[in-house]
């Protein structure tokens, strides 16, 4: 199902992503502790993209190592940025500290 795309950038944002502005909004995922990480993903925010649709979705979950279920959970809030965290430690994409 396709999303709002501010309200997916909003979302990761919330979520402990850091955005920077390029040609494309580029957002970069930060641990809390304020470590920065190789995870990220991108929208566009040229004409026609005020919505994403769901190959995009299902892209950007790829690039957040996630499936495209648990892209919606991070995104509508069911997976917290703790449990986010720890799905990518187990997946060997961040280290412990």
């Amino acid at each position: 199902m396709p999303m709002e795309r501010r309200v997916v950038e909003s979302a990761l944002e919330r979520k402990g992503f850091l955005v920077s502005q390029r040609d494309h909004n580029v957002f970069v995922f930060q641990l809390q502790d304020g470590r920065k990480t190789s995870v990220w993903t991108k929208t566009s925010h040229g004409i026609g993209y005020k919505t994403l649709s769901d190959s995009l979705l299902s892209a950007m979950a790829r690039q957040c190592d996630l499936t495209r279920g648990q892209f919606t959970d991070l995104i509508e809030c069911p997976l917290s940025r703790e449990a986010y965290e720890t799905l990518l430690r187990e997946r060997g994409r961040i280290r412990s500290s």
